[in-house]
């Protein structure tokens, strides 16, 4: 599948409604995993599943919070505590009560994602405010919720031993608007596999380091 860039056809931006369906669609995936599961290693991670869902609710809640100001911050985060549980775990703001089990930890992600997708549908186009990878707007912040969630998905989805095939669109889209670097004619999800350093791409060695783009792009 064909995507545009810098001098090809227009990009379709990448969308709150994107976002809101990568994150229902993921939940619905990970609610197939045994509960015993939880424990094991997400995919190439040093974190274990739990911590892994723990730190993409973290990293939707952190986008949203980016975008709630009055006056968004434009040199640093909005200074929330971020702190591992374990020396080697995830620093995070947000963290789900075990004695929740499962389910509340994907009432966690659910809820962080919907904090995410309703700023990214409300706050105003012009609005700008800080990434470590590039001052952004909120389709950008969109678009880095929407990378989280469906590569940390993969990461969980071969942890947990699930299946996880986004759909090739919201791939393309998130590929279009923060991977201007990556290759045109390869297929999305393979691709984004490969731009996130989980994968070989089309004779390609696996990537050792990779950014994203976060600036508004036309």
């Amino acid at each position: 599948m064909p995507r545009s860039n810098d001098t090809g056809t227009h990009r379709q931006p990448v969308t709150a409604d994107d976002l809101d369906l990568a994150v229902r669609l993921a939940v619905a995936t990970l609610r197939d995993a045994p509960d015993a599961a939880w424990d094991r290693n997400a995919g190439s991670l040093e974190w274990d599943c739990w911590e892994t869902a723990e730190h993409l609710s973290d990293d939707l809640f952190a986008y949203a919070a980016q975008l709630g100001p009055r006056q968004p911050p434009l040199e640093g985060e909005v200074p929330f505590l971020w702190e591992p549980r374990r020396p080697g775990g995830p620093a995070n703001a947000i963290h789900a009560d075990r004695t929740a089990g499962p389910a509340g930890l994907l009432q966690v992600l659910e809820a962080s994602g919907a904090l995410l997708v309703a700023m990214a549908r409300t706050t105003a186009p012009q609005t700008r405010a800080y990434h470590g990878y590039g001052v952004s707007d909120p389709e950008g912040f969109a678009a880095m919720g929407l990378v989280e969630t469906l590569v940390h998905t993969h990461d969980l989805a071969e942890g947990l031993g699930l299946d996880w095939d986004p759909p090739a669109g919201l791939c393309s889209r998130v590929l279009a608007r923060l991977f201007p670097d990556v290759p045109q004619d390869t297929d999305p999800w393979p691709t984004l596999l490969w731009a996130t350093g989980r994968g070989e791409l089309a004779g390609r060695p696996r990537r050792t380091s990779w950014r994203w783009y976060g600036e508004p792009r036309p």
